[in-house]
């Protein structure tokens, strides 16, 4: 060829030839040679500056894909067992990969935090980006664990909590810190890890009684590595801070700002009020002020408190206890946003049409004094004609027109149509001795609605001021889901008899339509998880990409600054925007704004975490005295090794092994997420109900084995439940015919494609 590649054609090239990516192959592709590689250099150099390719060492990738060897690091594995990495190198707009690690037969165990160099190939419609095999480890990780430590002769072991973790650590008679027998510890890896025999450890930190209360949540904190303790020049920080005055404020104390919370709300960062319009142009319309407490003002830019809230990068939330991103100074004091008590804010003045559109919104920094702090049961029942002292002067005058400001607002919604799942939240309710009490699910009060509903309208208005100002920002992401997964659930949705349009752009009404077909069903809890299952998750980036699930152009989050850091930066971009002071958005905040979305997107996927081990743990605690009883529930998941199932009366999920499934051998489909008997055709797969017995609960990791009693309401097929899989003829026979299903059952999808 001697005509120079365009960009265009350079990059299909790399796609097709993800191994080939430095100069000379490129060159040679194209037929480039003498000084046309001159001339090929500075193209590829443009597109490097331009942000098409990256250059490793000495090679060129495509920016947005991971080359096809790479270096990764192990995470801990999931409650599927199932290990995970990270991409070292990830430079590319977006979220971080998600990269399934696949072992092979022969390969070394691999703990969470080592680094491997790994051949990764790209996959789709799998709910994740890649996978990745071991070509060699790069490095040893210095691997902790929590765990009860078991006194022996000289020294001890550690028994790990971790349901993914199944080797005992060995450790010596000087590194047990005196460690007593059944004690709560963490320990770390000391000398080399070597294939054979048990690892070495030493006991670095005694956590007291496993047993004891509030222990769970404890365990969680330090198996996830969140920060619990701050740092001496934090509290230093924070103890020197003295409340805000007036000076540079827009003075709002004479309005009727109101706080609605949790019954159990250690911090209330947010405020509001509504009014009617007087404006005649805008008649039947409402003016809402939204209110957020002004934490920027105590934080700032660069300092100790800064950087460690920005480590933790959100508050965790536990059913007994708080990890918060601030210490409780500043979360449950001075940024907090208490009655009758004078507290700066930041502030948004929205103009709302009778129909619930935003005409017009006006920021400012002022200083507000909360007429009330009400519960949102409190207000609910106030608003239903049964106020108590506290709600009954605040009625009509405050109350009243925020439930009407609300009503216009779900009227905008209803046109807007934002995705409108019904996934009742689970709530464990913990007595004074830190025992589960009960397990229930929240109630969901037009109360929690009317206060959601102003969030997301004072959310947007903020991203909408920032672009307007033309500032930097974090942008709360959340793409459309992949063709890939909307095709499965439009499979499980024609299964279940109901329709999901096809041919056209994808709209989060659409998938309103397939909820309300299935509403009220036998299928409702089956569609609702299969759409929740078909969506990305949610991040934070500097670039807008929009919000799917709302149904949203821009979108930020602005609302809670006290509890999650994405906010303290939207907050200091709008001081700096509007020149409120000099602790606004610095240089090097912007600077460093990609690493912070992916920073703070990194540990709010790690509370999620923890906060789910948690939940887990406290739920088997919850079920251990019923062990033996039956229980319905509806399969949530799908394995190789069995099928996970959600308990209906707590919502817990639980595990058949397959072993335990019948007397046959089952074959696992992962495109179609099912478990087939080689025998009797049986087909286990998601949304079908169970009849199961609780076999075995262990609080210490959360596991909970179950019993396959009925399947669909009938027993299972076949000579017996349970016991060794009798048959002779040996599981090749019956693996060759559970594939020539599967591949029957690909003919067949294939036969329907155009």
């Amino acid at each position: 060829m001697n005509q120079l590649p365009t960009k265009e054609q350079i990059l299909a090239w790399l796609a097709d030839h993800p191994g080939a990516g430095a100069k000379r192959d490129i060159a040679k592709a194209f037929g480039i040679k003498g000084a046309a590689k001159i001339e090929l250099k500075r193209i590829l150099r443009e597109m490097t500056d331009e942000g098409l390719l990256e250059r490793r060492r000495k090679s060129y990738h495509d920016s947005a894909k991971l080359p096809p060897v790479s270096v990764l690091e192990i995470r801990p594995a999931d409650s599927s067992g199932d290990l995970w990495a990270r991409a070292i190198e990830w430079e590319g707009e977006g979220p971080e990969p998600v990269i399934l690690f696949i072992a092979k037969s022969g390969d070394p165990a691999l703990a969470a935090g080592e680094r491997i160099l790994a051949r990764i190939s790209e996959v789709s419609g799998q709910g994740y980006d890649y996978e990745a095999r071991l070509i060699r480890k790069v490095g040893e990780a210095q691997h902790r664990v929590v765990g009860i430590f078991r006194k022996g002769a000289e020294g001890g072991r550690i028994v790990p909590i971790d349901k993914g973790e199944q080797k005992e650590w060995v450790v010596g008679a000087g590194a047990t810190q005196d460690a007593r027998d059944g004690e709560l510890v963490e320990a770390e890896q000391i000398g080399p890890r070597g294939r054979m025999g048990l690892p070495r450890a030493r006991v670095i930190e005694r956590l007291g009684d496993p047993t004891a209360p509030r222990a769970v949540s404890l365990i969680a904190i330090h198996q996830h590595g969140i920060p619990d303790d701050f740092p001496d020049a934090v509290i230093a920080e924070v103890d020197a801070a003295r409340p805000a005055d007036l000076e540079g404020r827009e003075d709002l104390s004479e309005l009727p700002f109101l706080t609605i919370d949790p019954a159990d709300a250690r911090d209330r960062d947010d405020a509001c009020l509504a009014m009617p319009d007087d404006d005649p142009n805008n008649e039947g319309g409402h003016i809402l002020w939204v209110a957020i407490a002004d934490v920027a003002h105590y934080v700032r830019p660069g300092s100790a408190l800064d950087r460690e809230a920005r480590k933790r990068g959100n508050s965790t939330y536990f059913p007994d206890r708080v990890v918060p991103m601030l210490p409780d100074r500043l979360s449950g004091d001075l940024c907090s946003l208490h009655e009758h008590v004078p507290r700066a804010v930041l502030a948004v003045r929205m103009k709302i049409d009778s129909a619930g559109h935003k005409l017009s919104h006006r920021f400012t920094r002022g200083m507000i004094r909360s007429v009330g702090s009400l519960e949102y049961a409190q207000v609910q029942a106030a608003r239903e004609g049964r106020p108590d002292e506290k709600t009954a002067p605040l009625v009509d005058e405050v109350i009243a027109p925020l439930y009407e400001c609300y009503n216009a607002l779900v009227r905008a919604r209803a046109a807007r149509q934002p995705l409108d799942l019904d996934l009742p939240e689970r709530q464990i309710v913990i007595d004074e001795a830190g025992k589960v009490a009960s397990v229930r699910f929240k109630e969901r009060l037009d109360a929690h609605k009317l206060i959601e509903e102003f969030m997301v309208l004072a959310n947007v208005a903020a991203a909408e001021e920032l672009e307007r100002l033309r500032r930097p920002l974090l942008y709360r992401v959340h793409e459309e889901p992949s063709p890939e997964k909307i095709e499965a659930l439009r499979e499980v949705a024609q299964a279940s008899g109901f329709n999901l349009a096809k041919g056209q752009v994808l709209k989060t009404a659409h998938l309103n339509r397939l909820l309300a077909q299935a509403e009220g069903s036998e299928f409702d809890e089956l569609v609702n998880i299969s759409t929740l299952r078909a969506m990305t998750q949610a991040y934070y980036a500097p670039q807008n990409l929009g919000h799917f699930g709302l149904a949203l152009r821009s979108y930020a989050h602005f609302t809670s600054p006290i509890r999650r850091y994405s906010d303290l930066i939207v907050h200091r971009a709008l001081i700096l925007g509007h020149g409120w002071g000099k602790d606004g958005l610095s240089a090097q905040d912007i600077e460093i704004l990609d690493e912070t979305a992916q920073q703070i997107s990194e540990t709010e996927r790690r509370s999620m975490a923890a906060e789910r081990d948690t939940t887990d743990r406290y739920l088997a605690a919850y079920l251990s005295d019923r062990v033996g009883s039956e229980f319905t529930g509806r399969i949530s998941g799908v394995q190789k090794f069995g099928a996970f199932v959600k308990l209906d009366e707590t919502g817990a999920d639980g595990l058949i092994p397959v072993r335990e499934i019948g007397r046959e051998f089952f074959h696992y489909d992962r495109d179609a997420q099912q478990l087939t008997g080689a025998d009797s055709g049986t087909v286990i797969g998601i949304g079908q109900r169970v009849l199961v017995r609780l076999r075995e609960a262990i609080p210490m990791t959360g596991g909970l084995e179950l019993e396959l009693l009925e399947l669909e309401g009938a027993s299972l097929p076949g000579p017996g439940k349970g016991g060794k899989k009798p048959f002779r003829r040996g599981r090749k026979v019956a693996a060759i015919k559970a594939k020539e299903r599967g591949i029957a059952r690909k003919v067949k999808r294939t036969r329907k494609k155009p």
